[in-house]
């Protein structure tokens, strides 16, 4: 099976704390390592926040979506109840293309 694209959109969970910037939220340092390592195999694509909401749209590379879930469910965020997943949807890129990767968050 070939890899498909998936655009994942991830929201604010009941552990995330209003109060203070995203950079402050608990185990920032572990889930941006955790953001990057997957960047860096070639997993997540394309990740940020959805300007004006709780929201964060992702962009993953998988043959499936259940391993999409199954690799979301291992970030810190996600078992600490900061972040959790509204859905996973095939994704197919019509106009332009992916560029090289670059990390975010180091």
């Amino acid at each position: 099976m070939t890899a498909t694209l998936f655009a994942v959109m991830r929201t604010r969970g009941p552990a995330w704390n209003d109060v203070v910037p995203l950079e402050e939220q608990v185990d920032w340092r572990r889930h941006a390592d955790f953001m990057n390592a997957l960047h860096d195999e070639g997993v997540a694509v394309l990740a940020g926040p959805v300007g004006g909401t709780r929201d964060v749209l992702l962009i993953f590379r998988a043959e499936r979506a259940a391993e999409v879930e199954a690799r979301l469910a291992e970030d810190c965020w996600s078992v600490q109840g900061l972040l959790r997943t509204l859905w996973i949807k095939p994704w197919e890129l019509r106009l332009g293309a992916l560029g090289p990767q670059t990390a975010l968050a180091r």
